[in-house]
């Protein structure tokens, strides 16, 4: 783009300037094009692709997006979303024209040409935000990130120079990159205080529901369920007993109730009361974030709040300063990483905790740079080295974790939860002493996958390289175990033998290239040939070997090749074991004997070596080598095992042995629940609906784990205070072939286009749902609607959902994740159509339990629990209405009580459910 000064290509009307540079919305059929001059035009995609060719630079929003829609791989453009999150960063955003309008306070697009119109204002919007920076350090840091990035040919960076007044010229090149290192500018933490112990004073029924009616406010709405659920849940905090045996609560409380306002009652009195922390855990990330939201009810001043409540995830979810430095070194090989990273270095600077995993930080802008310079700069591998990092006093993760240990209310998710109760050697000495478990219907899953172990090439693959390092003619950040080690070796001299014999025993592991070795038949370690001779077994055994899923097989006759190399891997592990805890030891031993010679700094890091080495061994390594040692044996009454090569799009990208138990809830419950003083498990959806009231909380007893309790739990169960007999109907479509897509597809899109839009459309299968969006997205655009699609779109399904929730005439399609997690309230969200019953998939694991606990009811219940969920995504206010469709013709009916009492279920064809819709939600 010609050089020119802002002051010329910004027309300045006093509310919303127009920069004069062309604009390009595309839709889904066609584009409108605004020109310099401000003149529109409309055209098809194939014209776009000519014009764009023409080597005019556009302005557009979510570049990716536009490639997918216009079909094309590449072309060079201005996307609006680079510059929102370079002026305004960690700031919440939708990545559509009409989120960026909503936030710069412009007037909401009608129409696609009205689109093309706002991007020239937004973006002149926007570079006028940064002529009007006051504090000189800020505009230092902008301009000198900004000469970063244009040194890798932004597209903005011309722009946004010449807005901040900077001669472009003066850029000198990879030093420039220097301004990206924001951890100068990061406030350090400081050690506080001892944590503090709790007392044990009780919460009583009425102080929880006073405490309700004080956070709730005279104002609001008379909700009698939430305080009868508040009473309940007060329960777990009543402090009797404790010493003989925890306090489990089991409360299901029905949508509407408000379970959120109604658990922090007690809990925010326990804290105070007790002085100490309560922990509330959750499934997804929507939900910490709606339940901080929550607790501005109780913590109306901001600075306190802060004080008070803090959300906290794993190491993973954190953005790594010592990976983000490593990453701006490499840019002097690789600059084009320069955009993404000052992109980071803009959000790191501003956010409040570091958190890329649904804080501050917007999910898009890793699609519009890449994962490596974003999502990957967390400590996702374990290669942390605490107190001898240089950047450990900033770290966003340690002030997690020391800002956790002083607050009344932690909101964490289940995987922290269950790794922390369950591992040695962990963030937090403090673990609490009372739990709440929302999102209790998920609970089951999560312990599962907690408590599962793997032993694939991947998996070995990541523990070689965590014991040894970058290897030759590899491109990694890995440290390894010997940078970690070596500034302790002083203190004792057997460390730097232990670990050389731990280095040289870990290469037996599958080492880097292990795909093209394995796959290709040319191994080369003991690793590799355990899992080319697992891959040669599940290939013989599999019933369809060229199927682009997963071939999974089972355990049992098992060619002696396999068994042999399985002994052999077995004692090569062992091999690694041993210096492990060799080295584990003495470094406890060097603690001990140099107790005086040992500063706090590395006492601590020390401390963090020997938690990693222990976490290793107890959750990895000897899992691994128990699995392999009982290979040959009998099939066990607690474990289910099998083989496995993973696909994707046709091609395998992982093989391994898998081991989880039948029934998981037994180790949480010895490990977790036996150790709490008071527990609460809550969810909409706790309990099966078979219409037997006490076979049906046994099903919750047994899918929480409270069943292997010596005590039982207490139940409670609070209705919704929604009319579901007049806000719903229920149509289950008895003349549509679910295997034919065609009628499938014309289905969902004449029930969207009846219900005006506003329709969550959920598919049994990813290939389904591509399939359903590719035949009506034509019609739908036609029609003035958007159609969303996780797995389709470009974006990140919390976009989507974000999108969906709050834009008009918009649709979604999705699968497991949009069922389980969409909060839609109002009138976004009418319809919910359903491609199929959601019977569980027929695996080795699901055959394992489905015979342990009771056939076909099992797959029965797992069936309407399903239903029951996505059926409560329908109605979340009292002014809600809604159709929920089940395109299924067998649809059986003891399935039926997944709905409310009183729903009017209907059989009924397609065309009298497109008619029985539109008259509904009319």
């Amino acid at each position: 783009m010609p050089k020119q000064h802002v002051s010329k290509l910004v027309n300045k009307r006093p509310a919303t300037p127009r920069l004069r540079v062309p604009g390009l919305a595309v839709g889904y059929q066609g584009t409108a094009l605004v020109n310099a001059a401000g003149q529109v035009s409309t055209m098809s995609h194939e014209e776009s692709v000519s014009w764009i060719e023409s080597e005019i630079v556009p302005i557009v929003c979510h570049h990716p997006e536009a490639l997918r829609r216009l079909n094309i791989k590449r072309f060079i453009a201005l996307d609006l979303l680079e510059l929102f999150a370079f002026v305004r960063p960690a700031t919440f955003c939708r990545p559509t024209i009409s989120g960026i309008a909503e936030i710069l306070d412009l007037k909401t697009p009608g129409s696609l040409t009205d689109e093309a119109r706002l991007l020239q204002s937004a973006a002149g919007t926007l570079l006028t935000e940064l002529l009007d920076i006051k504090s000189d350090q800020e505009f230092r840091s902008i301009g000198n990130i900004a000469r970063a990035m244009n040194t890798a040919s932004w597209s903005w960076g011309n722009l946004v120079l010449e807005a901040l007044d900077i001669d472009d010229q003066q850029n000198s090149g990879p030093l420039s990159y220097e301004a990206l290192e924001v951890w100068r500018q990061l406030p350090e933490w400081s050690e506080q205080a001892p944590v503090r112990t709790s007392d044990i004073k009780p919460v009583a029924p009425e102080e929880a529901r006073r405490r309700l009616a004080s956070l709730v406010g005279p104002k609001s709405e008379d909700r009698p369920q939430q305080g009868d659920y508040a009473s309940a849940v007060s329960q777990a905090f009543t402090g009797q007993n404790i010493d003989e045996h925890p306090i489990t609560v089991l409360a299901e409380a029905g949508t509407g109730v408000g379970k959120t306002l109604g658990y922090i009652a007690p809990v925010s009195i326990w804290a105070e009361e007790n002085n100490g922390a309560v922990w509330i855990s959750t499934f997804t990330r929507n939900l910490q974030r709606q339940i901080d939201a929550e607790l501005t009810h109780l913590y109306p001043d901001p600075v306190e709040k802060n004080q008070k409540v803090v959300v906290r995830k794993g190491r993973e979810n954190y953005l790594c300063l010592l990976n983000f430095e490593d990453a701006i070194t490499g840019l002097i090989e690789e600059p084009e990483g320069t955009i993404g990273l000052g992109l980071m270095a803009r959000w790191a600077s501003k956010s409040r905790d570091g958190d890329v995993g649904g804080g501050d930080f917007p999910p898009w802008i890793a699609t519009l740079t890449s994962m490596r310079n974003t999502l990957d700069l967390t400590d996702s591998r374990g290669e942390c080295v605490y107190s001898a990092c240089a950047h450990y006093h900033r770290c966003f993760i340690e002030k997690s974790v020391r800002r956790a240990r002083r607050a009344d209310i932690v909101i964490a998710n289940h995987a922290l939860v269950l790794a922390q109760n369950t591992t040695s050697g962990t963030d937090d000495r403090q673990l609490p002493t009372h739990l709440i478990f929302d999102e209790g219907h998920h609970l089951y899953d999560a312990v599962d996958d907690a408590f599962a172990v793997v032993l694939s090439a991947d998996e070995t693959s990541e523990i070689r390289r965590w014991i040894i390092g970058p290897e030759e003619g590899t491109r990694t950040r890995s440290r390894g175990l010997r940078r970690r080690i070596d500034e302790f070796i002083p203190f004792n001299s057997k460390l730097a033998e232990l670990t050389n014999e731990l280095i040289e025993a870990a290469y037996i592991l599958p080492a880097p290239g292990w795909r093209q070795r394995i796959f290709e038949g040319t191994r080369r370690s003991i690793g590799d040939e355990f899992f080319d001779k697992i891959r040669a077994h599940v290939y013989a055994r599999a019933k369809d070997p060229h199927t682009a899923y997963d071939i999974e097989v089972e355990t049992n006759d098992l060619p002696p090749e396999l068994l042999e190399a399985a002994e052999r891997l077995g004692g090569a592990l062992n091999n690694i074991l041993q210096p492990i805890r060799a080295l584990s030891a003495q470094l406890i031993l060097t603690l001990e004997e140099h107790a005086k010679d040992l500063d706090t700094s590395t006492r601590n890091r020390i401390e963090n070596i020997v938690g990693s080495l222990q976490r290793r061994t107890e959750r990895i390594l000897d899992p691994w080598k128990s699995m392999l040692e009982t290979l040959s044996e009998d099939a066990s009454t607690d474990f289910v095992t099998w083989f496995s090569v993973n696909r994707r799009r046709g091609r395998d990208i992982d093989v391994g042995m898998h081991r989880r138990w039948i029934d998981p809830m037994l180790p949480f419950a010895n490990t977790i629940l036996g150790s709490m003083h008071g527990t609460v498990i809550t969810s909409a959806t706790l309990r099966d609906s078979s219409g037997n009231h006490e076979k049906d909380w046994q099903t919750a007893e047994r899918r929480t784990g409270t069943h292997h309790l010596p005590h039982p739990p207490l139940r409670a169960q609070v209705p919704s205070p929604f009319d579901y007999s007049t806000q719903t109907r229920v149509l289950l479509v008895t003349d549509i072939a679910k295997d034919d897509l065609t009628q499938v597809s014309g289905a969902f899109r004449e029930l969207f286009l009846a219900a005006g839009g506003d329709g969550l459309g959920l598919f049994t299968a990813i290939s389904r749902l591509r399939q359903v969006h590719k035949i009506i997205a034509p019609a739908m655009d036609a029609a003035g609607y958007t159609l969303l699609a996780q797995h389709v779109d470009t974006m990140d399904t919390g976009s989507l959902v974000d999108i969906f929730r709050t834009e008009q005439k918009s649709c979604l399609l999705g699968t497991d994740a949009v069922r389980d997690g969409v909060d839609v309230p109002g009138q976004c969200l009418r319809l919910i159509v359903f491609d199929r019953v959601p019977w569980p998939r027929p695996s080795i694991l699901h055959r394992a339990r489905r015979k342990s606990f009771s056939g076909s009811n099992y797959d029965d219940m797992i069936t309407r629990l399903r239903l029951k969920q996505a059926f409560g995504r329908l109605i979340r206010q009292k002014a809600d209405t809604g159709v929920f469709v089940m395109l299924d013709p067998m649809m059986p009916t003891r399935l039926i009580g997944a709905f409310p009492q009183g729903v009017n279920v209907i059989r009924t064809g397609i065309a009298d459910a497109i008619l029985a819709t539109r008259t509904f939600l009319s």
